[in-house]
C-alpha cells in the first residue's frame, strides 16, 4: 500500500497534510514516505524469500542517504555504479559486505575506491575492465570477488528503448556467448575470483517472462562453465521490477512464482542470488509536490503552468513518462481512485500540464483531464520516488527542490532546498592550474 491518501479531500503522506507542509517548506517539493518504504522492502523481501537473496537497493533511483539509510536499516544492501554511489552508500551506513559496484565506465580511481572499499562483488563489463581492475587490486595486493555483466539478448523485456540494456549490442556488459573465453582467460586471475553472472534486462519490466528467459540463459551459461572446470557461486538478475505507476504493474509475489523455482536448486547446491530493485521500491514511496503559477489559453489548448519542471524531474520529457496527477485538495467527491489518467469524478477539464523551463518539451502532461485549476492551488506528481531527484538538475540556474521524509506525522527536511548562491558557490573562486 502506498500511503498517499486523500481525506475528505485533502492529500495526507501517512499522517501529515500536504498542504500544510508545502506551506512551511515551499515547492517544488519531493516528499518520500517512510512506511511505504518500508512495507515495500519487506514484503518485496518476502516474495523471494525462498531465495535467501543479498538484496541490493539500486542507489541510481533514489540516492538520498537517508532513503539509503532506511532501507540499509531494514536489511538492504546497496547497488552502486559509481564511486559517488559508493560514497553516499557508505555514508549511509551500508556495510561494504552488503554493497555491489557496477557500472560500464568505471574510471581508475573509482576501481581503486571500490577495491579497497572491499565490497562484496565488483560485476565487471568487459576485458579491459576485468584486466585494470586485475592491475590495480595487484598493486593494493586485495582479493575480490568479481562478476562478468552479461547481456542475455532477450528479444523483447517491452522496456523503453531508452531503458532497455540487456539485448545484443548493447554498451553494458558483454555478450552472453563471449562469457566461456572470458573465464576461459580470467578465470584463475590471482587477485579477481571470477565466480560470479550478472545480468540486467532493463526497466521497468511488468512481465516475470523477460525474467525467465534471461535466468534459463544464466542457468545454461553456469553448466557450461562448470563443465570447464570453472565454478559459478553467484547469480546476480538485476532489477528492473515495475513501479505502480498507473495501477498495472504485478505484484512482487506473481515474479517470485516464476523466478523463485527455477532458482532454488542454484541456491539450494550453495549458490548465491543478489537482486538490485530500485523504482519497484521507491517510485510510488514518494512524490513531486507543484504549484499552479499560471493558467493560460493557446491555441485551443488549456495550459496549467506550473513552478516544477524538467529540470526537477526528467522522467516525462525524457522518457514520455505517465505519471499520475492530481491536486492535493479537491471536493471530497473529487477525490481520485487509484492511478489511471482516466478518473470518473465530475466536472473534469483537459490541461496540459507544463514547466517553467525554456525547452518545448517540458511538460508533465498533455491533455490531462483534471478537477478546474487556478492559480496557487497544489498538484502532485504521484510515483516520483525514483529517478526524479536524482536526475535533478540547475538547468536555467533554478535551485533544486528540497526532499521531506514523513514518518507519521512527523516531517523531516532530509535535503535543503537550494539557494541562488548555492548556484555559483563552486565558480566563485578562480584557480590557476
Amino acid at each position: 500500500m502506498d500511503h498517499f491518501q486523500h481525506r475528505g479531500g485533502q492529500l495526507y503522506c501517512e499522517d501529515a497534510n500536504l498542504d500544510e507542509l508545502c506551506a512551511r517548506v515551499g515547492t517544488p517539493l519531493y516528499v518520500y514516505s517512510k512506511r511505504t518504504l518500508s512495507e515495500h522492502l519487506q514484503r518485496f523481501t518476502e516474495a523471494f524469500a525462498p531465495l535467501r537473496p543479498l538484496v541490493c537497493f539500486a542507489v541510481k533511483s533514489c540516492s538520498n542517504i537517508h532513503i539509503v539509510k532506511e532501507l540499509a536499516s531494514r536489511g538492504a544492501g546497496a547497488d552502486v555504479v559509481s564511486g559517488g554511489e559508493l560514497y553516499r552508500a557508505l555514508a549511509a551506513g551500508v556495510p561494504p559486505e552488503r554493497i555491489v559496484a557496477a557500472g560500464v565506465g568505471k574510471t581508475a580511481e573509482e576501481l581503486h575506491y571500490i577495491l579497497s572499499s572491499k565490497v562484496a562483488w565488483l560485476n565487471v563489463e568487459s576485458e579491459p575492465e576485468f584486466e585494470l581492475a586485475s592491475q590495480i587490486a595487484a598493486e593494493l595486493k586485495i582479493k575480490a570477488k568479481v562478476a562478468l555483466r552479461v547481456n542475455p539478448d532477450v528479444a523483447d523485456a517491452k522496456t523503453p528503448q531508452k531503458t532497455t540494456t540487456g539485448k545484443k549490442g548493447s554498451k553494458f556488459g558483454v555478450d552472453i556467448d563471449r562469457a566461456p573465453a572470458f573465464f576461459a582467460r580470467y578465470g584463475k586471475d590471482p587477485w579477481l575470483s571470477l565466480t560470479g553472472l550478472h545480468a540486467h534486462i532493463g526497466s521497468p519490466i511488468f512481465s516475470p517472462d523477460p525474467y525467465v528467459v534471461a535466468i534459463g540463459k544464466l542457468l545454461q551459461l553456469t553448466a557450461q562453465l562448470r563443465e570447464q572446470g570453472l565454478g559459478v557461486t553467484s547469480l546476480d538478475i538485476g532489477g528492473g521490477f515495475a513501479a505502480n505507476y498507473d495501477g498495472t504493474a504485478p505484484a512482487w509475489s506473481s515474479y517470485a512464482e516464476k523466478i523463485v523455482p527455477l532458482l532454488a536448486p542454484f541456491v539450494a547446491a550453495g549458490g548465491q542470488i543478489i537482486m538490485e530493485p530500485g523504482r519497484t521500491l521507491t517510485a510510488n514511496a514518494g512524490v513531486l509536490l507543484t504549484r499552479v503559477q499560471f493558467v493560460k489559453q493557446g491555441g485551443g489548448r488549456q495550459f496549467a503552468v506550473v513552478d516544477a519542471g524538467m529540470s526537477q524531474h526528467m522522467r516525462p520529457a525524457l522518457y514520455d513518462a505517465y505519471h499520475f496527477i492530481w491536486p492535493t485538495a479537491v471536493a471530497p467527491d473529487q477525490a481520485p481512485s487509484g492511478y489511471g489518467a482516466e478518473q470518473n469524478v465530475p466536472n473534469l477539464q483537459a490541461y496540459d500540464i507544463a514547466g517553467p523551463i525554456c525547452e518545448s518539451s517540458d511538460f508533465f502532461a498533455r491533455d490531462r483531464k483534471l478537477p478546474p485549476l487556478q492559480r496557487g492551488q497544489l498538484l502532485c506528481v504521484y510515483s516520483s520516488g525514483a529517478y526524479g531527484m536524482t536526475m535533478a538538475s540547475q538547468y536555467n540556474s533554478i535551485p533544486r527542490a528540497a526532499e521531506v521524509l514523513i514518518d507519521g506525522a512527523q516531517a523531516s527536511v532530509i535535503r535543503r532546498r537550494e539557494t541562488y548562491e548555492d548556484l555559483v558557490a563552486h565558480e566563485r573562486d578562480v584557480t590557476p592550474v
